[in-house]
């Protein structure tokens, strides 16, 4: 048969007795500590420049964007107050509509979850008119809403 060379360990074994330590000149530990500390520090440093770039990046656009936003409501004050009504009341129709849509599902909740037919059918019959109905209220409700609400842009 083979003779099995044994494995070397996994694991070593690390002397941090104060004895162990003795070799070392003193003041080294300390100083490995403080420059470890600073290159940690510099790091730090760095990645909050990345950062601060990353958002800037970011909120250039939506900065633009509110500004745009902004101008167009001044440029359309009737325009945005009528937006605001229309949101008004579409806020009180998705209500009404969400108000039949959990009866539904409540009432024929076995069904739904028994059936894919029904369930497919129940999605079919809400779906649509519930994705669009929000996306017309979350564009009324960007067109109305006051400049003022909007941080200022520098």
């Amino acid at each position: 048969m083979h003779d099995r060379q044994p494995a070397p360990p996994l694991f070593t074994q690390v002397d941090i007795s104060p004895g162990a330590l003795s070799s070392v000149p003193p003041g080294t530990i300390e100083e490995e500590q403080t420059r470890l500390l600073r290159e940690i520090l510099t790091a730090q440093d760095r990645q909050n420049e990345l950062l601060e770039e990353l958002v800037n990046q970011l909120s250039g656009p939506q900065k633009q964007r509110n500004q745009e936003l902004g101008q167009w409501k001044s440029a359309n004050p009737h325009l945005a107050q009528s937006c605001r009504h229309a949101a008004e009341t579409l806020s009180r129709v998705q209500t009404e509509f969400l108000n039949s849509l959990t009866q539904e599902v409540n009432e024929n909740a076995e069904v739904l979850c028994d059936g894919d037919f029904m369930l497919n059918e129940f999605v079919d019959r809400y779906g649509p008119r519930l994705a669009h109905l929000n996306g017309v209220l979350q564009v009324l409700a960007q067109l109305s809403s006051t400049p003022q609400a909007h941080a200022p842009t520098p």
